[in-house]
């Protein structure tokens, strides 16, 4: 009798691992765009690759994806995509390189809208978060679904900075002639090489690397996204159990609606809580229409 409570239990012990190792999370997403996007998957060293790495989604789409239960890795969307005359894929921001639609083990080159995630990290928890380190190219928006601990908060960047971009940070495409104006905005690293910005060489800690002018913007535009590379006490969130909704262009927002916010948070003198709190108060009021 012993015998068979004992295998018994082990049975119940090997089906609960079974179960645990074939748990998945999904990943929604949502293209609230105007025009076709095309995300980009880069899973990371020794995890676990989902079946695909990049596909097209036009305006109003959504594609959700099964990914593993211990996947870690970023996402992110391309913009003004095509083929040349050979064939050859390739987009104006967040390309990867690879020549196909599919990134098969490659980055988006910045600037870009990065989502980050390690899924069922230390404690059961998953880790995200929306990085701006890299610039910015699309408004997004992560939200998590179904969490059973943690904050499971929504987190992202809700505005669309490629208008107000300083302008020397600005990507400005041109095409048949006529100015498409700026797509994409880049970190000031990327576009001045200087450790400074970069937070590398002597300036390689969080107290030798505060935050420059250039992610104050970002970071006063998208507080809840990293805006820097020491950014992380404001910018990561976690979750446990949870699916994700990963939406580009988040409606309501129009991009005049949102400019003028921005308008608001650099014209304005009162002190920098003021201008934190309206940011803040503009997000939960937003959140509260998604979720």
């Amino acid at each position: 009798m012993d015998r068979l409570l004992i295998s018994t239990a082990i049975l119940t012990l090997l089906s609960l691992s079974f179960l645990s190792e074939v748990q998945s999370t999904s990943f929604k997403m949502v293209n609230r765009c105007r025009h076709t996007i095309w995300p980009g998957i880069l899973s990371g060293a020794g995890t676990e690759q989902p079946s695909t790495t990049g596909f097209a989604l036009k305006s109003g789409k959504s594609n959700t994806l099964t990914m593993p239960k211990s996947w870690s890795g970023r996402l992110w969307g391309r913009t003004l995509c095509g083929q040349d005359s050979t064939g050859k894929f390739s987009c104006l921001t967040g390309d990867c390189g690879s020549g196909k639609v599919e990134c098969a083990g490659s980055g988006a080159a910045p600037p870009a809208t990065l989502a980050e995630f390690t899924l069922n990290g230390a404690d059961g928890l998953d880790f995200y978060d929306v990085s701006l380190v890299d610039g910015y190219n699309l408004p997004m928006l992560v939200v998590a679904r179904g969490g059973t601990r943690g904050g499971c908060s929504s987190t992202g960047c809700l505005v669309d900075l490629n208008g107000a971009c300083p302008a020397e940070l600005k990507v400005v495409a041109r095409g048949a002639g006529s100015a498409r104006g700026s797509v994409a905005c880049r970190s000031a690293c990327e576009a001045f090489g200087d450790p400074r910005y970069c937070c590398s060489e002597a300036y390689n800690t969080p107290d030798t690397c505060p935050p420059s002018t250039y992610s104050v913007f970002f970071k006063h535009a998208c507080p809840r996204a990293y805006s820097y590379a020491y950014d992380d006490k404001t910018s990561t969130f976690t979750c446990a159990s949870a699916d994700y909704i990963i939406i580009f262009c988040p409606s309501p927002y129009t991009r005049k609606r949102v400019l003028l916010t921005l308008d608001t948070i650099y014209h304005c003198h009162g002190n920098q809580e003021e201008k934190w709190v309206k940011l803040s108060s503009t997000f939960s009021i937003f959140n509260r229409k998604m979720v």
